[in-house]
């Protein structure tokens, strides 16, 4: 089928602003359940059961390395009619290893070595689970989208998975306190409950009123591997792949390091780091919705095109690190809460954009292997965000081994991620338009 039969087909039903709504809907679901584990059961671990900071750590990390498997589950759904029943099936798998999760951290208390064994097995469902949810919606996405709503349809869902993380972690803190393993284990119940029930209702019937997976049924099956090899065989991809690491890499390795940067360099306290994050948090919200904006169709000549925002917005995010290297260097004489809003701005600027080329050179690569695409770009991304956690901090205790001033580690660290946000703005530059005007990343 040929590239333009294919966007003719997809441009013929596409979503409108409802259901994306919906689709963003199941994606706050998603977040809930995994910033239950991801955050409120990490503190539990440390503080309350005085275990070891590594051990969340490698279990997350653990998650995050499971979702190499997200290329498999992405050709998985493209094998179907249908996309949804792999959806439902992997928050149903979420849910399960994230209330697996809460009875394991319970059973540490108790039991350290069977509720680490425990808690093994339920952060791979958590890993698998998000895999083919997280895949197979970022697929159906991808499909029912049309290009100019892309940036703002990309937005519209990641807030929605933000207002899951930030409304389950303060419900959830106020009938955790004061804390005991039975609250724990049926708060997390109810919220996989709850999930589950919400991405059922919000995806009922939406895949077959408004899309027609005609494309799905006239894609010639082949085998993964096959697949795979042929979609690695492009370029674009390629270099599509390498940019996604780099970059996710160097957003991912600062989270670990950056408050504890504050608090050694320049004497924040516990509340000011926090509040830190939150300034870091809202910069990259604004640059999300300034990508939405300007990456609408009829903005685009004048703001410029994804591509462009997915190039600056690496670099400017490489001058926000180069400023934290000066910081760094002047040892707490430099605006931080400036310039940390700064690198939000860019960081939120480049993520989202890189979301949206993603959909659609999702698209335009022929139908058939959306799910196949979107899961190598997700697994890429995955793996960068569970070594960038683990390299981050590492990097970080190296450099002060090495370095007799703690602020010239830090900056050290800062100059590496600075490099490798360059990096990752010539990968970026570096993806071609496929088909002119009317595809690629623009």
């Amino acid at each position: 089928m040929s590239i333009a039969m294919t966007q003719s087909l997809y441009q013929s039903s596409t979503f409108g602003w409802l259901s994306i709504v919906r689709l963003g809907l199941v994606q706050a679901c998603i977040g809930a359940i995994v910033v239950m584990t991801t955050s409120t059961l990490n503190r539990i671990m440390v503080v309350e059961l005085a275990l070891p900071a590594s051990l969340p750590g490698l279990l997350v990390a653990i998650h995050y390395f499971v979702q190499v498997i997200r290329p498999r589950m992405g050709f998985e759904s493209d094998s179907g009619a249908k996309r949804t029943p792999w959806i439902i099936g992997g928050v149903g798998l979420l849910a399960l290893g994230g209330f697996g999760a809460a009875i394991a951290t319970s059973l540490m208390g108790i039991h350290l070595s069977l509720g680490i064994a425990a808690a093994i097995v339920a952060f791979f469902f958590i890993g698998i689970g998000v895999s083919m949810s997280g895949t197979s919606l970022l697929a159906l996405l991808a499909k029912g989208v049309s290009d100019e709503r892309r940036a703002a349809a990309a937005t519209t869902v990641w807030l929605m998975m933000i207002f899951g993380f930030a409304l389950t972690s303060g419900i959830a803190g106020k009938f955790l306190d004061p804390y005991s393993p039975e609250k724990v284990i049926l708060i997390s119940g109810i919220i996989s409950s709850i999930a589950c029930f919400l991405t059922v209702i919000a995806l009922y019937r939406l895949e077959g009123c408004e899309l027609q997976n005609t494309l799905a049924s006239n894609a010639q099956k082949v085998p993964f591997r096959e697949a795979l090899s042929d979609i690695l065989a492009d370029p674009d991809t390629k270099k599509f792949t390498i940019f996604i690491f780099l970059s996710m890499f160097a957003f991912s390795a600062q989270d670990l390091i950056l408050e504890p940067f504050a608090g050694m360099i320049f004497n924040y306290s516990l509340g000011e780091t926090t509040s830190l994050s939150g300034i870091q948090h809202s910069g990259v919200l604004t640059g999300m919705l300034l990508v939405a904006v300007c990456g609408s169709s009829r903005l685009r000549p004048y703001f410029g095109s994804l591509r462009s925002w997915m190039i600056y917005g690496c670099l400017a995010s490489a001058l926000a690190m180069f400023g934290l290297v000066i910081a760094g260097i002047l040892e707490g004489n430099w605006p931080l809460k400036l310039n940390v809003f700064i690198l939000g701005l860019a960081n939120g600027a480049f993520s989202i954009a890189a979301i949206a080329s993603m959909m659609r050179l999702a698209v335009v690569g022929g139908g058939g292997k959306e799910g196949v695409r979107i899961g190598l770009w997700g697994g890429a991304q995955a793996i960068a965000f569970g070594l960038g956690g683990l390299l981050g901090a590492g990097a970080s205790d190296l450099a002060r081994s090495i370095f007799t001033s703690p602020a010239y580690a830090y900056a050290s660290v800062f100059f590496i991620e600075a490099i490798l946000f360059v990096a990752s703005a010539y990968m970026a530059s570096q993806v071609e338009s496929k088909t002119g005007s009317s595809s690629g990343v623009r």
